[in-house]
């Protein structure tokens, strides 16, 4: 069994919130191109932006990074990210989102480390500390179990502390995943789920379907750029981090 791993990022140019969000210019240069770097800069065998639009894919290629056109019609990034790598060798695949400019490399590295070491994990994914107050809907949240198995994501925030209750760690989601092959392939097979419909998180088909997701946790940080607000935030960020 081929342990290759490949770093797939899903880009595309319409978004309800944020149209064309992947080029907006974030430090004098387009968004998707600083996810491209931070996953170059990681252990993966190989990087890939995976889009259904040419000028994402000209500014990728343009950069010298690898771009792959994908069909329009698909309806998730997942199902993007496995088309980009069905002409490949890789066991492994890690989607990391285009709108994570700021995502660690060494987390994308921990991903890959995790899933080369544990080949009886099928999907596993990143968690953070949240602070309870600062949570919004946009914000995912995740539980899991003592094994670090996902229990549950949602949009709503779980834990939820009830008066009288024993405060717990609340946990916020980051849109990265690591599929092994056969996971990824078996994902997108299966039809949207209820709750997925309902939460519109696509993590809970593989819920639903008896799929485990197992979490790692980290203590680092990262902005995910949803709205052009967002993108102030990031580089705001990027400029402190360059003083």
């Amino acid at each position: 069994m081929s342990d290759t791993a490949a770093v797939v990022i899903p880009a595309r140019y319409a978004s309800s919130r944020f149209p064309g969000k992947p080029l907006a210019v974030l430090a004098g240069k387009p968004m998707i191109l600083h996810v491209c770097e931070k996953a170059a800069a990681s252990s993966a065998d190989a990087v890939m932006v995976a889009t259904d639009d040419s000028r994402i894919f000209d500014a990728v290629s343009a950069a010298g990074f690898k771009a792959v056109m994908t069909r329009q019609d698909h309806p998730s990034g997942t199902d993007r990210v496995c088309e980009a790598v069905s002409g490949t060798d890789a066991e492994i695949v890690i989607n990391v989102q285009g709108d994570e400019p700021l995502i660690p490399t060494s987390v994308i590295d921990e991903l890959i480390s995790l899933m080369k070491g544990h080949p009886e994990l099928d999907l596993a994914t990143v968690a953070v500390p949240a602070v309870r107050d600062n949570m919004t809907e946009n914000n995912v949240k995740v539980v899991f179990g003592n094994d670090r198995m996902a229990l549950y994501f949602s949009r709503a925030p779980i834990p939820f502390l009830r008066s009288g209750g024993v405060e717990a760690p609340m946990w916020l989601h980051w849109g990265i995943y690591a599929y092994r092959r056969a996971a990824l392939e078996r994902f997108v097979s299966l039809p949207p789920g209820r709750l997925e419909n309902c939460e519109k998180l696509e993590q809970l088909r593989a819920l639903e379907n008896g799929m485990k997701i197992y979490v790692l946790t980290s203590n680092l940080s990262s902005i995910g750029v949803d709205t052009p607000e967002d993108l102030v935030k990031a580089e705001a960020k990027i400029k402190e981090s360059m003083r």
